[in-house]
């Protein structure tokens, strides 16, 4: 009886979230013997394996067949899934430069695969390979972004022939959280010919549908009935290195052992701990230069953290203007490094209820944290309807160890991609409140958003109200005591022929005012040109009418002082960018015209160098060059990134910046081997100079090797 109501629930699913158009599907065939990943699609069991070959255009010529085949097959065990895709084309119009994990791979061949295990057209993962065998991996968060700092036990291989290119992917399915008593997942596949522009989908290929809207998405039939083991995975580190932490410092010496477990709880929760923890091996931040009064945001990249991350995300548009919890809150604090001692973690699904849990204990840190503190988090949100959910979040501590601190908060957001029959809407509201000892007074947030977001057309509206005390001890809010209203309004024209391939014309106004409605800031985002060519190259023009009205003097450079009081001003665009197909390519950005009460200049210049498929150089460039009625002022950043892939297992990346705000310059470089996929070995070395009277200076150093290796049970 369970399983007939699964069942007729699972129909229920499909049903809403196709309406007009019964989803393809594809059978799963069966893993009969030992499967070598070596890209090579020639074990028999391939060849009794359904294949899947039907894929459209979603770019450019939307709904007309692809114009090179690329065809499916997947086996499953009750251990594994492996996923079998072989691509024709010419091989000399194949574009693949990248080799490392986790490479950017959108402007290069690829193949995007999606698994929805939990068929709630609301969550699932993104597996992606390209032709050089680079593999990237992505949480799904509800509203269809992939989180690409999640990270997978996976293994693939590719292989060129004179056809084209093949892959192999196998995934255990320890990697996936899932819903055991279903046979039927959601799937769908994409791939980019990036020589072409062309953009070719599986299941529902249109292009206001993003691949990550599971809702969207063909189904994966014939599953088995997978056997997770005693699914536990324990993985023990140990990192251990010496380095100078400051000028004229002594040498110190670092060995710090650390442990990660993770338990089943079923198929569907995931409990874990982690004692001692260390993250010696995640990347540095980028520098950026900040012109505004606000604090920049900068986003989690430490695994402990990003494992669920689709669950303990809230509301609907609050982006980066209030976020209620963000757990870089935690273990990081006025950027020192605050040692975790231990934590535990549960998340995961029960039935159409999404439970996540979070607790972490530090300790202190002279100077910035004087006392041992725990935080905790809770997040649960109800599945409703096909597409939609409404949740509650909770937080209970402080990083600095300050008494009293809570969060509390509730969002409802209504989704649907039949709207008018086959377009996106979302329509969404939260609220939240938050105490501590040393608040009193207007400690609330709430707002909406009404979103419009396809292809043609993209409307949004979007309100915040910001309480002047609102202050969340584990939360991100870089502005209180606001009104925050935004809209948009983009209209995306796609030309049939000629040298233009695409007009994108933006209009995007946004306004700040005080809790009693007086003005405090304004942006209009107008682009009445972004244009792409059919070769892939882009232009852009923006024309920005922008205000502040200052409660206060403001310090936009060291020095410089820009006096209480309001101010208007235009800013203008002019962006120029080369097709990313080509082996380099680059984009240059001007802005100009007036700032505050005087005029502001800013270049930028990124861009990408693959000579080969074994280097890859990144350069990022900005100089700002201010003159205003309190001074003048000119602030240079300088980023360069040189990738050694010596195979998508084995890559070495040295960062190196240089600013003249702090002037100083900064090298960050990382060797990681995953020398089996459930082992990893990092070598990595920070070295830091700053030029003090006229000469350079040590200001630190440091070599650090961490080896981690997960055993799974």
């Amino acid at each position: 009886m369970r399983r007939a109501i699964l069942t007729l629930g699972a129909g229920i699913a499909l049903t809403s979230s196709a309406l007009a158009q019964e989803p393809p599907r594809i059978r799963a065939g069966g893993i009969t013997g030992d499967l070598h990943v070596d890209g090579v699609l020639d074990e028999p069991m391939w060849a009794s394996a359904q294949l899947v070959d039907e894929f459209t255009q979603t770019d450019p010529d939307e709904g007309q067949p692809a114009t090179a085949r690329t065809s499916v097959r997947v086996l499953a065990s009750a251990s594994a899934i492996a996923i079998g895709l072989v691509c024709d084309q010419d091989p000399g119009d194949i574009v693949s430069f990248s080799v490392r994990r986790d490479a950017g791979l959108n402007n290069e061949d690829h193949v995007r695969i999606v698994l929805g295990p939990f068929l709630d057209g609301r969550s699932g993962y993104v597996f992606t390979i390209n032709p050089t065998g680079a593999r990237y991996d992505g949480l799904i968060e509800p509203g269809g972004d992939d989180n690409a700092d999640w990270d997978g036990i996976w293994d693939a291989a590719t292989k060129r022939n004179s056809s084209g290119w093949s892959a192999e992917i196998l995934i255990p399915i320890q990697t996936l959280s899932f819903n055991p008593d279903l046979r039927v997942w959601h799937f769908n596949l994409q791939r980019r010919i990036q020589r072409r522009l062309e953009t070719d989908r599986w299941a529902f290929p249109a292009r206001q549908y993003q691949l990550t809207q599971t809702s969207r998405a063909g189904v994966l039939t014939d599953l088995p009935a997978f056997d997770l083991g005693v699914g536990l995975t324990v993985r023990p580190a140990v990192t251990t290195g010496a380095g100078i932490p400051a000028p004229e410092a002594d040498i110190d010496g670092k060995f710090h052992p650390s442990l990660d477990a993770t338990q089943r709880i079923g198929a569907n929760l995931l409990a874990s701990a982690t004692v001692n923890t260390d993250f010696a091996e995640t990347e540095v931040d980028t520098r950026r230069t900040n012109l505004t009064r606000f604090p920049l945001f900068f986003p989690e990249k430490r695994t402990f953290f990003l494992e669920g991350s689709d669950i303990f995300s809230f509301g609907l548009g609050l982006e980066e203007d209030v976020i209620p919890f963000h757990s870089r809150r935690i273990g990081l604090v006025e950027g020192h490094e605050v040692p975790i001692i231990a934590g535990g973690k549960i998340n995961g699904r029960v039935g159409d209820s999404n439970i996540g849990g979070t607790v972490v204990g530090t300790n202190d840190l002279s100077g910035v944290v004087p006392d041992e503190t725990v935080m905790a988090v809770g997040r649960v949100k109800q599945n409703i309807w096909s597409e939609s959910w409404v949740g509650a979040i909770a937080t209970v501590g402080d990083p600095l160890a300050r008494s009293g601190s809570w969060l509390g908060g509730v969002d409802f957001t209504y989704a649907t991609s039949s709207f008018r029959g086959d377009k996106n809407l979302r329509a969404g509201a939260w609220g939240l409140a938050t105490g501590r000892d040393d608040l009193q007074g207007d400690t609330t947030a709430y707002g909406f958003q009404v979103s419009y977001p396809n292809d043609k057309w993209e409307v949004e509206l979007t309100h915040k109200r910001i309480g002047r005390d609102f202050d969340p001890s584990l939360g991100f809010v870089p502005r209180r005591a606001v009104h925050l209203i935004n809209g948009q309004i983009n209209n995306r024209t796609r030309i049939s022929s000629g040298p233009f391939q695409q007009l994108t014309h933006e209009f995007e106004p946004s306004i700040a005012t005080d809790l009693s409605g007086k003005w405090e800031s304004y942006r209009v985002f107008i682009a009445p040109v972004n244009w792409r060519f059919r070769s892939g190259d882009r232009f852009e023009f923006n024309a920005n009418p922008e205000g502040e009205r200052l409660v206060e003097p403001f310090e936009v450079a060291d020095g410089v002082e820009i006096p209480a009081g309001p101010y208007h001003w235009r800013r203008y665009r002019l962006e120029a960018g080369t097709a990313q197909k080509r082996r380099f390519y680059t984009q240059l950005t001007y802005w100009f015209g007036g700032f505050y009460d005087g005029d502001l200049q800013q270049f930028e210049w990124t861009g990408a160098w693959n000579p080969m498929p074994l280097v890859t150089v990144e350069f990022t460039g900005e100089h700002n060059a201010g003159n205003l009625s309190s001074g003048d002022f000119t602030q240079t950043l300088v980023g360069n990134r040189l990738r050694i892939n010596l195979s998508p297992d084995l890559s070495i990346a040295s960062y190196v910046q240089y600013d003249t705000v702090s002037d100083s310059i900064g090298v960050n470089t990382r060797l990681r081997w995953t020398f089996t996929p459930v082992a990893d070995l990092f070598v990595v070395y920070n070295h830091n100079v700053r030029s003090l009277v006229e000469r350079w200076q040590l200001e630190s150093n440091q070599l650090l090797i961490k080896l981690q290796y997960a055993w799974r049970m």
